[in-house]
């Protein structure tokens, strides 16, 4: 059986929370702590890591927004705000914070949970993107100090291209490095043919 998945759930009102805490361990959702306070609900995600924190947007503290902007900033947890509020505005500062589900109280089992898993879907999807292109953006990083590499030996040292990848590729493998790592001490200085 999977592992359920865990929530922080901030909201102010203690029967809410209350009813909002049995709601969803019916569901199968496990609750790894709950509070009444936005700043505490920052530092509950970063200890505890959960899958979603649900926040209400009036808190002590710091109010569930700013509190979102912070999970949703550092990518903790998928945000779903839930709040007796239904204006256009602050729908608008909900996503603009970070949050990916905003749910109006009173509502429904029925709403609840589609949100929840909405939210974590997208924040899923949210996460592996940045993860992609932060690795495209280190190889396309590695790929022009390569060729900055193999512009330097062809100029300064007479190599053909292929010459110059095949130094840059036999120093590698006799290194044990990776050719970009080569190829930054060729574009340094550090190593010459």
């Amino acid at each position: 059986m999977p592992n359920p998945t865990r929530v922080v759930l901030a909201e102010d009102e203690a029967i809410i929370r209350l009813d909002l805490k049995e709601l969803l361990e019916e569901e199968g959702y496990e609750v790894v702590a709950e509070t009444g306070r936005g700043d505490e609900a920052i530092e509950l995600v970063r200890e505890l890591r959960p899958d979603v924190a649900i926040l209400d947007i009036k808190m002590p503290g710091m109010d569930g927004l700013t509190a979102a902007r912070h999970i949703s900033g550092e990518r903790l947890a998928a945000v779903v705000i839930l709040t007796a509020f239904s204006q256009r505005e602050l729908v608008e500062q909900a996503t603009d914070a970070g949050a990916f589900a905003y749910l109006v109280k009173p509502f429904q089992k029925s709403d609840l949970i589609p949100a929840l898993e909405v939210a974590m879907r997208r924040h899923a999807e949210l996460v592996a993107l940045e993860r992609d292109v932060g690795d495209l953006a280190e190889r396309l990083e590695a790929r022009k100090v390569i060729d900055r590499a193999k512009g330097r030996l062809m100029d300064e040292y007479g190599l053909s291209e292929q010459e110059a990848w095949r130094f840059l590729q036999t120093r590698a493998m006799s290194a044990r490095a990776k050719v970009h790592e080569v190829a930054a001490e060729v574009v340094s200085g550090e190593l010459v043919p």
